[in-house]
């Protein structure tokens, strides 16, 4: 995305001099693979267990890092994600991935969340995109059979969330304890939505295709609500089961599922999926803040890391739409709210001993209860938010 040349500098310099050593030096095992987990204070927890998410995010993050900037650290580290999925979290005997393991690499929870399943797919073909290397493009392909065999929903539409590791249905389906017990969600077919299109850039099936038109057609017809907000929670016939508003995915998907219908290249795909996620990019407004930040949902005001990342992906993304902005935004305000929220993020989300805080709260007090690093806190939002910024061409 095209962004002045103060924002471009001023994130290159965070993803190269903070972001990527940060997981580099201090989160990458010696041993091989990734710590699990480091805490709100800056202290590592080695035996913590690992995450297939985090580790599906990490490979992503270094793949793209690799392919824009081509330092060889950048591949080292990719190297080692992609061998951990390969090795550790891939189940040789069922397929997909682990949802966890312990720290010594052996599996601890072996359900198959296909949310963690369709980010190792993106990571795998982000990574065969960044190498050439086959091997990663056979993965990424098993691991998205495995979610087309035992998720998809081929008469009702859409993805199911997960089942026991050997395919079997689960009884508790939710991603984390927060969430509801639901068929379907947003969250899951968003990312479904991305890690698919990741692979659609690598390797044009046929199949594959006509998946991502149907993600898109979900998301303009199912989830995508009258206000312009996302939908969260859905039972297997599509019917809401939750009024909850989450401004963070609102404006996260107003970017994802535009590169999605770009990519695709159907213009009238295309201008449908661009009109929707000018609604949803518009509606996303009414958690936006004075001071430039977003906060994460209606019922939580924190200021939570991947939000504000987000925000200044998806506000440059409106401001570079071809046609006018809704709500009376012209492509300069877009532009002036994205510089406002890195604005916000310097002054308050960067550490000053690494990487970003989790959040900080509605009186401006940074989280140090939540991880640094961990489980769910990965170096993907902030580090593709640099990376969508850098006026860079990216090595091929």
């Amino acid at each position: 995305m095209k962004a002045p040349e103060k924002l471009a500098a001023e994130v290159r310099a965070e993803l190269e001099n903070d972001i990527l050593p940060f997981w580099i030096e201090r989160i990458q095992d010696p041993a091989g693979g990734f710590f699990g987990q480091m805490d709100g204070n800056g202290r590592l927890i080695p035996d913590a267990p690992r995450g297939g998410i985090l580790n599906a995010r990490i490979l992503w993050t270094f793949s793209s890092a690799y392919r824009i900037l081509g330092r060889a650290e950048y591949l080292d580290a990719a190297r080692n994600a992609f061998s951990q999925i390969r090795d550790k979290f891939f189940d040789r005997e069922f397929g997909g991935i682990y949802w966890s393991l312990n720290a010594d690499g052996t599996p601890l929870d072996t359900k198959k969340q296909f949310y963690a399943i369709a980010f190792a797919v993106y990571g795998c073909a982000e990574y065969f995109r960044a190498t050439g290397e086959e091997e990663a493009l056979e993965l990424a392909i098993k691991l998205w059979r495995s979610i087309e065999d035992h998720s998809l929903d081929s008469v009702k539409g859409g993805y199911i969330e997960a089942c026991t590791r050997d395919w079997q249905p689960i009884e508790d389906m939710r991603l984390s304890e927060k969430d509801r017990n639901d068929a379907k969600t947003m969250n899951t077919h968003l990312h479904i939505l991305e890690g698919y299109t990741g692979l659609y850039r690598v390797w044009k099936d046929d199949t594959l295709r006509r998946r991502l038109v149907e993600l898109c057609e979900i998301f303009i017809n199912r989830i995508v609500r009258p206000d312009g907000h996302l939908g969260l929670f859905f039972d297997e016939d599509w019917n809401s089961q939750s009024d909850t508003v989450s401004y963070g995915h609102d404006i996260e998907c107003s970017w994802l599922l535009c590169e999605t219908a770009e990519l695709l290249e159907d213009p009238v795909l295309l201008a449908h999926v661009r009109e929707c996620c000018r609604r949803i990019a518009a509606a996303s407004l009414e958690g936006l803040q004075p001071d430039g930040s977003m906060i994460y949902e209606d019922h939580d005001t924190d200021r939570h890391w991947w939000v504000q990342a987000e925000t200044v992906v998806g506000c440059l993304n409106q401001a570079h739409l071809p046609a006018p902005s809704p709500a009376n935004a012209p492509d300069g305000i877009w532009l002036d709210r994205a510089i406002r929220c890195w604005e916000y993020i310097k002054a308050n989300l960067i550490a000053p001993d690494g990487e970003w805080y989790w959040s900080i709260d509605a009186e401006g007090h940074p989280n140090t209860r939540d991880d640094r690093a961990g489980f769910w806190k990965c170096p993907y939002h902030n580090g593709r938010m640099c990376m969508e910024i850098l006026p860079i061409q990216p090595r091929e």
